[in-house]
């Protein structure tokens, strides 16, 4: 779980009961954004704009303390 139990897990919950896709598609856009931000500030960039859709500080983040 990367985004821990907060608004993205519950968001997650209510697409996969509306249907299997759309909470699956939104877990995968957690996880890209997760590694792609991590990847990112591992080079020491920085990105300044908050990626939408997304609530966790850990994912916005990729992982590291701001």
């Amino acid at each position: 779980m990367i985004a821990g139990c907060g608004p993205d897990f519950l968001i997650n919950i209510i697409l996969t009961l509306l249907g299997y896709f759309p909470g699956h598609l939104h877990a995968f856009y957690l996880i890209g954004v997760y590694y792609y931000r991590k990847d990112q500030r591992r080079h020491g960039i920085y990105l300044p704009r908050d990626a939408p859709g997304i609530f966790s500080r850990k994912v916005q983040s990729g992982g590291w303390r701001y």
